[in-house]
């Protein structure tokens, strides 16, 4: 006599809910290996819109030579968003300048850039060989916003040198704040460029004020253990420096 069972409705709604649990049970099995595998596995990282152009593609790059399965999931943002972003523990690690003042941080200082005054290349200042910012405090400035921290940190310089410079434009974007000095609406103080990022029609004097530098470098929470390919990560760009790129 043959007896063939079947599912009832219950059976039926228990059976498709299982099938459902263990696959995600298998997904959630193949995201811990892949978290836990050094190869693969996602890096979040936080960095500056001033470093999106080069620095950030080129060391990505290099490091991929040698891990070509690793993620990024990568976030541009002013240097006080990154570190909030990083406290939360929506990003990994970031590259950003200046140093956190936030002792919940650890840093590695990558390197290091000067900071100038970008001037039409017809200005008057344009000859000079260095200059400081009180030599220039007649001028129209061409400014990031806040809260940028290299906005901050050029505030501070102008406090240092008595001067309260008279501000015409603000943006977000250093290549924006260029093409403006190069159309003739003022100077700014932007990061040394390398020779081949140069804006036409700018001329970069390096300033001789105490104090006007960028450190750039690595950010990441302190106490917060971080996963093997972010480690990789980290280790990588610690013993390259600059030499990443």
């Amino acid at each position: 006599m043959n007896h063939r069972l079947q599912l009832n409705d219950y059976g039926r709604i228990m059976l498709e809910h299982t099938r459902r649990s263990l696959t995600e049970l298998h997904s959630a099995s193949e995201r811990i290996a892949a978290l836990r595998n050094p190869e693969t596995g996602t890096v979040r990282l936080g960095f500056l819109h001033s470093l999106a152009s080069w620095f950030v593609p080129e060391i990505i790059r290099v490091f991929r030579e040698s891990a070509p399965r690793v993620k990024f999931a990568l976030t541009q943002a002013p240097s006080e968003d990154i570190v909030a972003m990083l406290a939360r523990g929506e990003i990994d690690v970031a590259v950003i300048g200046p140093r956190p003042a936030a002792d919940e941080f650890d840093w590695y200082e990558l390197y290091v850039e000067r900071l100038c005054l970008a001037v039409p290349e017809s200005h008057p200042l344009s000859g000079r060989a260095t200059i400081r910012l009180a030599d220039a405090s007649d001028n129209a400035f061409i400014m990031l916003r806040r809260p940028f921290g290299l906005r901050k940190l050029v505030d501070e310089l102008f406090a240092a040198a008595d001067v309260v410079p008279r501000i015409v434009f603000e943006t977000i974007e250093i290549p924006t704040i260029e093409g403006l000095v190069a159309a003739g609406f003022g100077v700014a103080v932007v990061p040394s460029p390398r020779p081949t990022k140069e804006t036409e029609g700018v001329r970069y004097v390096p300033l001789d004020d105490v104090g006007a530098f960028r450190p750039i470098g690595l950010a990441w929470p302190v106490g917060r253990e971080p996963s093997p390919v972010v480690t990789r990560f980290l280790t990588f760009l610690a013993n390259r420096g600059q030499g990443a790129i």
